[in-house]
């Protein structure tokens, strides 16, 4: 009977965060652990269906780092970063293209299978993300590597709005013609703002934005966007965290009400950010 009322509690709990996100789009960032245990992608794709079912309108832009670096490696092929850049040739773009396309059509089978609607979709396609090419990294061309320019998101509105969830692979076009590889924190930012979406969720494999790298329950639950350079600058923010941290900062920049950064490998975690009162990771806000 305990557990029974528990999970009653529990519903409870989540009911005010059901109306208040009722018809509202949400952007979902899904990379790294999350992308890659099939355990814990089942997790994310139950909650984001789950979502769906409840009224809310998910968006989805994935990763494939991985992916793409063990394709490469297969291959014989020099993986090589620049500055957290990937350095992408044309042969590589190639590799790129393939792997995305294949985990897209993946997470969209996967999606179907629970009892969701989803649809696949790739940036190139339709000019739905157009990008310049990147300007060189510390004297270094990193190839077919994107910079946003513009967002065309009709389609993705099209498909929320007939309750679709829209699975989005971060490649852009060009004005040359050619496509381009493009980081998938920056693709659902531009996307988000694009939307006006109510939330910008990136899942991460760490907890969110920690006071001490080493202490988890250090983290830091609630950021303004005032603090985000001074925490970069005190080096709170560091490494593959300032991306996301100035993802979520352009995002806010353009009408999304909240941004969050959280660990997707935690169970479920989705959920426990948007549906509870303390949520688990980390939160950034306009002020």
């Amino acid at each position: 009977m305990d557990e029974m009322i528990r999970k009653a509690d529990v519903l409870i709990e989540a009911l005010p965060y059901i109306q208040s996100f009722y018809d509202k789009t949400i952007v979902i960032k899904y990379g790294g652990a999350a992308l890659t245990d099939p355990v814990i992608r089942r997790d994310v794709l139950e909650d984001i269906v789950f979502m769906s079912y409840v009224g809310m309108r998910p968006a989805l832009v994935h990763g494939g780092g991985p992916f793409i670096t063990k394709r490469l490696e297969e291959l014989g092929k020099e993986v090589k970063f620049v500055k957290g850049f990937r350095v992408t040739d044309a042969e590589t773009m190639e590799v790129v293209e393939e792997e995305l396309g294949k985990i897209n059509r993946e997470i969209v089978r996967e999606i179907m299978s629970l009892g969701g609607s989803a649809i696949s979709l790739s940036g190139n396609e339709d000019h739905l993300i157009e990008v310049k090419k990147h300007p060189e990294v510390d004297g270094v061309d990193v190839g077919f590597v994107g910079e946003i320019s513009k967002i065309n998101g009709d389609v993705i509105q099209k498909m929320l709005t007939s309750d679709i969830i829209p699975v989005i692979s971060p490649i852009g076009i060009g004005k040359d013609g050619f496509i381009y590889n493009v980081n998938a924190d920056q693709a659902a930012a531009e996307i988000a703002r694009n939307l006006r979406a109510q939330k910008l969720v990136l899942l991460t494999n760490v907890r969110g934005i920690l006071a001490e790298l080493a202490k988890p329950e250090s983290l830091l639950s609630h950021v303004s966007a005032s603090e985000v350079d001074s925490l970069i600058e005190s080096k709170v923010v560091n490494g593959g965290m300032i991306p996301k941290a100035k993802a979520c900062l352009r995002a806010l920049d353009r009408g999304v009400k909240k941004t969050h950064i959280i660990d997707g490998k935690i169970p479920h975690g989705l959920l426990l950010e948007i549906f509870t009162d303390k949520g688990i990771g980390t939160e950034i806000v306009k002020r």
